[in-house]
């Protein structure tokens, strides 16, 4: 599920992206499949970079001659081990809602980005994930889950402040809101329920056909109910 869209950034051949908060490494990935350079991910969790190197693996394998390289740190987000100016596209997606020293993060992220360089921010959408706060505590209160609600202010805020320049904004995994609804009221634990399993096998089937009429679907569902929102934003030259 990839929540970026990676076509309006435009990399170019030898470009590095760094993605902050990789997890299982979905983004570093794709970012990697855009064969333009250097792809970091880095992530505290060893697990989630066990996964990730699995999977870069498996697209290394399934495209032997591409001429792009990847590697995956273990990184304190508050903390990158890289050098100033580093990377051409850093990107943190959905990780923010997570942390407590998110502010932090960010400006990890934007040291870390060239001048002219390009940072990308997704978080949940705030109402879409207010009603799962209110169907479920069990949703809010899971180990490792989402410990805020982003006011678009209060993530725009800081940023701005420290002179980018937001350019773009969309929403996105407008099919998946009503799957994290029926979790939520049907209970987070209880995924074996046939509602869920149901529709968890759509979403599965969706994203590996990408048929063109779910597709169209999610594209008008995206700006009303779509469950994340993403902010890209250019650093100043």
């Amino acid at each position: 599920m990839i929540t970026i869209d990676f076509k309006c950034l435009r990399p170019n051949a030898g470009s590095r992206i760094l993605d902050v908060g990789c997890g299982t490494g979905r983004h570093t990935a794709a970012a990697w499949d855009l064969n333009k350079g250097l792809v970091v991910g880095a992530d505290p969790a060893v697990d989630d970079l066990v996964a990730a190197r699995e999977r870069l693996g498996l697209h290394a394998r399934l495209k032997p001659h591409s001429g792009n390289a990847w590697s995956l740190v273990g990184a304190d987000m508050i903390r990158l081990p890289f050098k100033d100016g580093r990377f051409d596209i850093v990107i943190c997606s959905e990780v923010l809602e997570h942390i407590a020293g998110w502010r932090l993060a960010v400006k990890e992220g934007i040291r870390v980005l060239k001048p002219g360089g390009h940072l990308v921010i997704s978080v949940p959408r705030r109402w879409p994930e207010t009603i799962c706060w209110a169907l479920s505590a069990e949703y809010r209160r899971c180990p490792g889950g989402h410990i805020r609600i982003f006011k678009t202010d209060e993530l725009l805020r800081p940023i701005l402040a420290d002179g980018l320049t937001l350019w773009r904004t969309h929403c996105a995994h407008g099919l998946h809101t009503p799957y994290w609804w029926l979790k939520c009221l049907l209970g987070i634990e209880r995924s074996r329920l046939w509602p869920v399993t149901v529709y968890q096998r759509f979403l599965t089937w969706e994203m590996m056909k990408k048929p063109r009429l779910t597709r169209r679907l999610e594209h008008w569902l995206n700006p009303v109910i779509g469950k994340s929102v993403v902010f890209y934003f250019r650093k100043a030259i």
